[in-house]
C-alpha cells in the first residue's frame, strides 16, 4: 500500500449503515485528506487546507456537544435542523464541496495520465467549487492551480515511505488511490443527495 495512504484513515473503511455515514470515522478520513495538500507542496493551497480544517472542526464540535444525536452525519444534520444557527450543517456542506473538488481532481489525474496536475485541479474546480465562489476567491484558486507541482513529483511523494523504506510500486499506488477515491465519491454523492432531498443546504 502507498505509505501515505497507509498512514491515514481510508474512506473505504468509513462505516455506512442504514442510519448513515459514521461521523467520527468520516472526520478522521477527512483529516487525512487534508495532508494531501502538504504533499502538493504549495503554500497556494493554504486556503483550501484552512477551509477543510475549519469545517472539520465545526462538525467535530457538534459531535462533541451531542454525541448521542450525532453518531452519523445524517443524524447530526437532522438533529440540528430546528436550531437557529446550523453551524455544523453549514460546515459539513462546505466540507463536502471541498472533498468533492479534491476527489474529482485526483480522479482526473488518475484517468488522464498525461494531464498535468494543474489541468486536473482546474477542471475539477470549474465543475465543483467555482460556482460558489466570488471573484476574489476565484483568483486565489486560479493561482493555486498554477502552482501545482509536476505530477511525477507528487506521485513520488505519495508513494514514498517517509521513514525511508521502499516506495510503493506504481501499480499498488494506483490500486489503493483508486479505492480511496471511489469510496470518497460514494460518501460525497450520498450526502449531497441527502442535503438536496432534505433541503439542508438552504439558508446559507
Amino acid at each position: 500500500m502507498a505509505p501515505y495512504l497507509e498512514s491515514i484513515k481510508s474512506f473505504a473503511d468509513v462505516p455506512i449503515t442504514d442510519e448513515g455515514v459514521d461521523t467520527l470515522a468520516f472526520l478522521e478520513a477527512s483529516t487525512g485528506l487534508v495532508g494531501l495538500f502538504d504533499l502538493l507542496g504549495s503554500t497556494a493551497f493554504g486556503l483550501v487546507k484552512s477551509d477543510l480544517k475549519g469545517n472539520i472542526a465545526k462538525v467535530r464540535a457538534r459531535y462533541d456537544a451531542a454525541p448521542a444525536l450525532s453518531n452519523t452525519l445524517e443524524k447530526l444534520v437532522e438533529n440540528e435542523k430546528n436550531e437557529k444557527k446550523r453551524t455544523a450543517t453549514e460546515g459539513l456542506m462546505w466540507l463536502l464541496r471541498g472533498l468533492s473538488f479534491t476527489c474529482k481532481a485526483l480522479q482526473n489525474a488518475q484517468a488522464n495520465k498525461t494531464e498535468t496536475l494543474a489541468t486536473a485541479f482546474t477542471n475539477s474546480y470549474d465543475g465543483t467549487l467555482k460556482k460558489f465562489h466570488n471573484f476574489v476567491v476565484k483568483k486565489i484558486f486560479a493561482g493555486a492551480m498554477m502552482a501545482c507541482p509536476y505530477r511525477d513529483d507528487f506521485y513520488q511523494k505519495l508513494a514514498a515511505d517517509p521513514e525511508g523504506g521502499p516506495s510503493a510500486s506504481q501499480e499498488k499506488l494506483n490500486e489503493e488511490l483508486n479505492k480511496w477515491l471511489s469510496a470518497l465519491e460514494v460518501i460525497v454523492t450520498r450526502l449531497e443527495a441527502f442535503y438536496e432531498k432534505g433541503g439542508h443546504n438552504k439558508g446559507f
